[in-house]
């Protein structure tokens, strides 16, 4: 007879929380335009997947209110925040009406159209080509069509439930 094994105890929402808190992690505001209308959020769940082709994935919470205006477009931008941008991750963070959120920045678009921070640290033009639900998230993985980089400004990361500038070499 084969002993089962007791299964593994599972962990809280809360110390899976607290221990991600100490994962630093850049700050992006993800943005996008078409015909489900345009749309933002903040995130700092972003990851690159290959350079060849050029690949990142953005997770999305499919209760998120952006979640079917970012279905609807299939694009997005990936606006990496600088330094001293933490007023607009928060604005794209919270519960502010969309209008108000994008007047709160310059923008403009690539090839995607969906709209790019005039001023982030680094944007990546993206179309959506495949999606994966896991758990209460959408994975969207994103093909990279486009990028704009700003030299010489200093990087925003998110670590222990605070912002911090990070300079640059």
């Amino acid at each position: 007879m084969t002993a089962v094994a007791d299964p593994l105890p599972a962990v809280s929402a809360a110390d899976f929380r607290n221990a991600m808190a100490t994962l630093g992690s850049a700050v992006h505001v993800i943005t996008t335009d078409g015909p489900g209308g345009r749309a933002g959020f903040t995130a700092s769940a972003v990851c690159s997947v290959t350079d060849s082709p050029p690949m990142l994935l953005v997770c999305l919470n499919r209760s998120a209110s952006v979640h079917a205006t970012f279905a609807a477009n299939d694009v997005l931008c990936v606006n990496t925040l600088a330094a001293g941008q933490e007023a607009l991750s928060a604005l794209f963070g919270g519960k502010t009406p969309m209008a108000q959120r994008f007047d709160a920045a310059r923008w403009l678009t690539l090839a995607s159209g969906a709209p790019v921070l005039h001023d982030a640290l680094a944007a990546f033009d993206c179309r959506i080509t495949s999606r994966c639900s896991v758990g209460t998230h959408d994975v969207l993985y994103c093909e990279v069509l486009d990028v704009r980089q700003r030299p010489g400004a200093d990087g925003l990361v998110y670590f222990g439930r605070r912002y911090h500038a990070l300079s640059a070499p």
